[in-house]
């Protein structure tokens, strides 16, 4: 018989293994998605950044800059040219309505009437200067598209005439900048550029505030393509054409080291530096691949201001400059001032010889290569490679 513990289990067990419920079947797994297509590689910013800087380097500007321009005063009586200046523009014109950028330092005011800021020592020789605000005109045809207000005569009727001749020059489409704030901002294609204009006179951007300066020219370049620096400074006069690498006056009045000054500026980001001031032309030199021009000298000046020898010499600068701002080739178109045509084109060179010659001796050449054309460029020149370029 078999044992009782033995039968109770095993009857339990068919009663349990009957009430069990089925374990059910696996749920299959749900098929593959198909691949998503790989992304494309991301852009490498590096190559992107050396194919801008190669667009850019094989893109050129030509600027054509010209020194002091006064067509003629009516203060404190008339003289004025009879066809509002024209004339003396007419043999310039080819040049500078042939450049991208055409550039002028203004003395003087465009305005009707208003008081005079200071007073005359000697009426029959009074250096205060205010043309007709129709004379903006005259500057336009002639191919003039930016202008420097930053000088010793832009107040000379006070900010009022200031006013005056910026409104004139907006009127013909001129862009200008000398006041403090005023700046002239453009396109040119897809370049963008910038124009600030310093001095060391009341109510200028200030050309003594180096640090100032030097911001100001840094926030330029953060959103322009180009920036060029004009200024007015250093001393005057037949022998103020040496540079002499320190703090400059004339009449105990504070010029600037226009070297420091100018350097600085490129270090912030200026790409064209043009100085004017000392009536005569100076040297040149290339820094930073930035070409620096430290006078251009008189250029128009109907009245009032002398152009005998050296002050009468009026170049014109053309620089060509890379959509990075690298200078890479020039030339030093050469005239002479004759009263009362204007400035006239000079056979024998001699602006263009004094430039060659003033950047020889104050700057061991200024890192420059010229020909006896003079045409210049870098004498470590590699933009040959461009040229062939459409």
């Amino acid at each position: 018989m078999l044992n009782r513990r033995l039968i109770t289990a095993l009857i339990l067990a068919a009663v349990l293994g009957g009430c069990a419920t089925q374990a059910p079947a696996p749920t299959p797994p749900p098929p593959a998605r198909p691949a998503a297509p790989a992304a494309p590689p991301a852009p490498d910013i590096l190559d992107l950044t050396e194919q801008r800087t190669k667009t850019l380097s094989c893109r050129r500007l030509d600027v054509a800059a010209v020194g002091d321009i006064m067509l003629g005063s009516d203060f404190p009586k008339p003289r004025l040219p009879a066809d509002d200046g024209r004339e003396q523009l007419s043999a310039a014109e080819p040049v500078l309505q042939a450049a991208d950028i055409a550039f002028g330092n203004l003395e003087g005011v465009l305005a009707i009437g208003g008081e005079p800021a200071k007073k005359c020592r000697n009426p029959s020789a009074c250096y205060l200067f205010r043309s007709p605000p129709r004379f903006a005109a005259t500057l336009a045809e002639a191919g003039f598209s930016v202008m420097s207000l930053a000088n010793n005569h832009a107040r000379d009727f006070g900010e009022e005439g200031r006013d005056s001749t910026m409104a004139a020059l907006d009127a013909v489409g001129i862009l200008h900048s000398g006041r403090e704030g005023s700046l002239a901002s453009w396109d040119i294609g897809d370049t963008r550029i910038a124009m600030i204009a310093f001095a060391p006179f009341k109510e200028a951007w200030p050309m003594l505030d180096p640090v100032g300066a030097a911001a100001a020219v840094a926030g330029l370049a953060a959103g322009h393509d180009i920036v060029i620096v004009s200024f007015h400074g250093g001393g005057e006069g037949a022998d103020a054409q040496r540079i002499p690498f320190a703090e400059e006056f004339y009449r105990e009045e504070n010029r600037g080291n226009v070297v420091e000054f100018a350097r600085s500026l490129v270090d912030a980001g200026a790409d064209l530096v043009i100085g004017h001031g000392p009536h005569v032309p100076r040297a040149m030199e290339l820094y930073r691949d930035r070409l620096i021009a430290y006078s251009l000298g008189n250029f128009a000046t109907w009245w009032g201001i002398s152009i005998v020898d050296a002050k009468g010499y009026a170049p014109i600068l053309r620089s060509r400059l890379d959509g990075n701002g690298r200078f890479v080739s020039g030339d030093i178109v050469s005239m002479r001032q004759e009263r009362p045509t204007g400035p006239r084109p000079d056979p024998a060179n001699r602006a263009g010889r004094m430039m060659q010659e003033l950047t020889r001796l104050d700057f061991q050449g200024g890192g420059l290569s010229f020909d006896a054309a003079g045409k210049f460029q870098p004498q470590n020149f590699t933009g040959a490679d461009c040229e062939a370029q459409p």
